[in-house]
């Protein structure tokens, strides 16, 4: 026995209403979070960047004048002369720009050895120095 089972007919009125529901695209609400979202994102990503490019010129600044504090360590540690007591300033150019170097002598508690810390700076009147490197240097008998 086989059963039929007999009902409304599908028209094309129904078809209409379900391919409808089928086909609804984002609603207004949906599409402005998801561009607060992005918006939020872009804004974070140009600060990152913003960020990382005003951290390579300082790191850059840092790295020279570390240069410039080892050079002029090395001139010293190279002169044949005992290191003065009183401070001697200088201005050195490196990289296309002008360095500016003091050098200062401390004690230490052994006579024949001197502590030697070279400050350098990007101005000659800047408070703060960019780079600060300390050498003790030995005085050699002849």
């Amino acid at each position: 026995m086989i059963n039929i089972k007999v009902g409304r007919p599908l028209g094309r009125h129904t078809l209409r209403k379900s391919a409808a529901k089928a086909m609804l695209g984002f609603t207004l609400i949906e599409v402005m979070l998801a561009m607060a979202v992005f918006a939020i994102a872009g804004v974070a990503l140009l600060s990152a960047a913003s960020n990382n490019a005003r951290n390579i010129g300082h790191l850059e600044s840092i790295m020279f004048a570390n240069w410039v504090a080892s050079n002029q360590l090395v001139e010293i540690s190279l002169a044949t002369q005992w290191p003065p007591k009183n401070n001697l300033k200088g201005e050195v150019e490196l990289a296309g720009r002008d360095w500016f170097w003091q050098q200062k002598v401390i004690k230490t508690t052994d006579k024949d050895m001197r502590a030697i810390v070279m400050e350098i700076r990007l101005k000659e009147d800047d408070e703060l120095a960019v780079s600060s490197l300390m050498a003790y240097v030995s005085k050699v008998e002849k």
